[in-house]
């Protein structure tokens, strides 16, 4: 499953920075879990097609590329997206990451 999402990711966005983690183990047993082994991932990816883009805008384009999967094998996707510009921000120290596991609806 990952590897699929890499490569939709990839082909579509064609990143800079692309970090998928399978998180799957820490939601074993938990209701509504298919413990599958590949239902749940973190995604943190930094792209071009972002800037200028709403946070809200990017995560339903991650979203829309990765629909067959959404609405299959996996139950949820933790997303962080980044255009290059707040990249650089977040290196000189302006800008914190948003933490995958607290999103904003921003």
């Amino acid at each position: 499953m990952e590897a699929a999402i890499r490569e939709k990711l990839q082909a579509a966005l064609q990143p800079g920075s692309l970090v998928i983690r399978n998180v799957s183990h820490h939601h074993a047993g938990h209701a509504g879990s298919p413990n599958s082994g590949h239902s749940h991932f973190e995604v943190e990816i930094v792209a071009d097609a972002f800037e200028g883009l709403s946070r809200v805008a990017r995560h339903r384009r991650v979203y829309s590329l990765l629909a067959a999967e959404m609405a299959g094998p996996v139950h949820a996707l933790a997303l962080v997206t980044e255009a290059p510009s707040e990249l650089a921000a977040r290196d000189a120290g302006k800008n914190p990451p948003a933490s995958p596991a607290a999103p904003d609806a921003g």
